[in-house]
């Protein structure tokens, strides 16, 4: 199986999308080749950008991201995609739907995107979304885009793997002061107010302004203080103003440092959540044959946690 992933890598990096599109697959499907996968991939460092595009749900950030990679493909740069969906706690299934909303892009061989379902991930990452960053960013892509769901405060763990996060928010998506609340609006390196074409946006942007001038959003940045921006996705507006602030970003992150610190962090929380999905997915199947007693529910669920340890001995 060696040769065979060495040999769909070596595929992918001389640009066959036929390739490219396997590896990912084998990443979402199957831990022990994503491992064997991997485990190739992370020996040589890669030079991507890795944005994170989070923010309050209906802001048009799938708009939005669609003008960046017309931006970037038009400036000769490679982009990938990485689209993370909610995944129904019934079904199992996703709503993959931004592949749809940025398919004028689908078949530009500069432009990869792919959408990934959280699997019930808490944080809004899964491993697979993790490790196809890692991908993405050795077969040499420039910018690499990550759009996580932005629900609320547990969707916070894009910061663990972006480089530079970019928070949207939009005028007229009800009570600001409740939705500056979110753990969302706490992390961001840019602040995006898109839709600033309605009527409504400038009273938003000063309540904005005065809200990142006074700490009430923005978590305190080394050296960096985040900014805002003022963009209409839909009219093509303020695009421009957004990459330059994204770039100057970006080198301010090279010069102190923080570039090589972040691949590090999201590679110790790649780490951390495969070990997540092993243990989980064993606790799964163990517990479907757990009868409990109920003389010590406390003692039955430490039981159940050792023999899911067990199965990894």
């Amino acid at each position: 199986m060696k040769n065979n992933v060495e040999t769909l890598i070596g595929n992918a990096l001389n640009g066959d999308r036929a390739s490219i599109g396997r590896l990912l697959t084998y990443i979402e499907r199957s831990p022990e080749i994503a491992s064997k996968i991997l485990s190739i991939i992370i020996q040589e460092k890669g030079g991507g950008h890795v944005i994170g595009v989070t923010g309050i749900p209906g802001s048009g950030k799938s708009t939005l991201i669609s003008r960046l990679i017309s931006h970037y493909k038009n400036s000769g740069l490679r982009v990938a995609v990485v689209a993370i969906d909610p995944t129904s706690p019934l079904s199992r299934g996703a709503l993959l739907g931004d592949r749809i909303r940025m398919q004028e892009h689908a078949t530009d061989p500069r432009v990869f995107i792919r959408s990934v379902p959280t699997r019930g991930v808490k944080g809004g990452l899964s491993f697979s979304g993790v490790a196809m960053i890692e991908v993405f960013d050795r077969l040499g892509f420039d910018k690499i885009i990550v759009e996580s769901i932005g629900v609320g405060q547990t969707d916070i763990d894009i910061m663990n793997l972006a480089h530079t996060i970019l928070v949207v928010t939009a005028p007229g998506l009800g009570d600001e002061i409740q939705a500056l609340k979110a753990g969302i609006m706490e992390i961001g390196d840019i602040y995006v107010l898109n839709k600033s074409d309605k009527p409504e946006a400038n009273r938003t942007y000063a309540y904005l302004d005065f809200a990142l001038e006074t700490g009430e959003i923005g978590s305190e940045k080394i050296k960096w203080k985040p900014r805002l921006v003022k963009t209409s996705a839909v009219m093509g507006q303020g695009i421009e103003d957004l990459v330059d602030i994204i770039e100057e970003h970006l080198q301010f992150i090279k010069k102190s440092g923080i570039y090589q610190e972040k691949i590090r962090v999201r590679r110790r929380y790649m780490v951390r959540l495969l070990a997540e999905k092993l243990f989980l997915e064993t606790l799964e199947n163990l517990s479907d044959s757990i009868e409990p007693t109920g003389k010590n529910i406390y003692e039955e669920a430490v039981q159940l946690l050792k023999e899911t340890l067990s199965q990894f001995d």
